[in-house]
């Protein structure tokens, strides 16, 4: 099993990356979003706990997260990986995943970063915006906020795989297909090892 935290601020084109990444090496997207609203929907234990939660405006707590990604796992037991998509945001729930990971015999084999300039993310957000209807891409103090609370939340989990020499930054400008060349030239590197430690 091959598992993947891809990590971007906001314009890096990780939603493109992810989708070309996920069909090449036949991984399940694990989205935390898309999880906790599925489960929300179909009224599950783990769901209805973060619905209260998330009703109040509080951010849902980490062990009603790693609980969902734990079913999510358990029942996805045929896919050749996973694809991490916002989630571990914190360093504390990066060593939360790799006990959950751990007790499965597996673990995260890589962090891809993307690596996009600012100037180039905030011209990438604003022409999104132009077509969106995102009202977050077409504030450029909005946008530097954002990348600016990316870069505090993800360092964080980047200095935790970074210590078990489990982060690679990728250079995120350039066309599509070079980025994901690039994204895939580390994915197939690492596959021929157990990248486990």
């Amino acid at each position: 099993m091959f598992n993947l935290i891809l990590f971007g601020p906001p314009g890096s084109g990780k939603g493109t990356q992810s989708e070309k990444l996920i069909a090449k090496y036949n991984l399940k997207h694990l989205s935390t979003g898309d999880l906790l609203r599925s489960e929300i929907a179909q009224k599950t234990h783990l769901g209805l706990e973060a619905k209260k939660y998330m009703d109040k405006g509080n951010l849902v707590p980490d062990e009603v997260v790693i609980g969902m990604i734990n079913d999510a796992l358990d029942n996805n037991r045929d896919v050749e990986g996973f694809l991490f998509d916002g989630f571990p945001r914190t360093a504390l729930q990066a060593e939360e995943l790799d006990e959950l990971l751990k007790k499965k015999n597996s673990c995260i084999d890589i962090m891809l970063a993307l690596n996009v300039s600012e100037d180039e993310l905030i011209k990438r957000l604003v022409k999104r915006g132009e077509t969106s209807g995102r009202s977050d891409d077409n504030n450029e103090q909005v946008i530097r906020a954002r990348i600016m609370e990316y870069h505090k939340k993800t360092a964080t989990v980047a200095d935790h795989y970074q210590k078990v020499h489990k982060v690679i930054f990728v250079k995120g400008e350039g066309s599509i297909d070079e980025i994901f060349n690039r994204l895939s030239e580390e994915i197939d590197r690492l596959k021929l090892n157990d990248n486990c430690l």
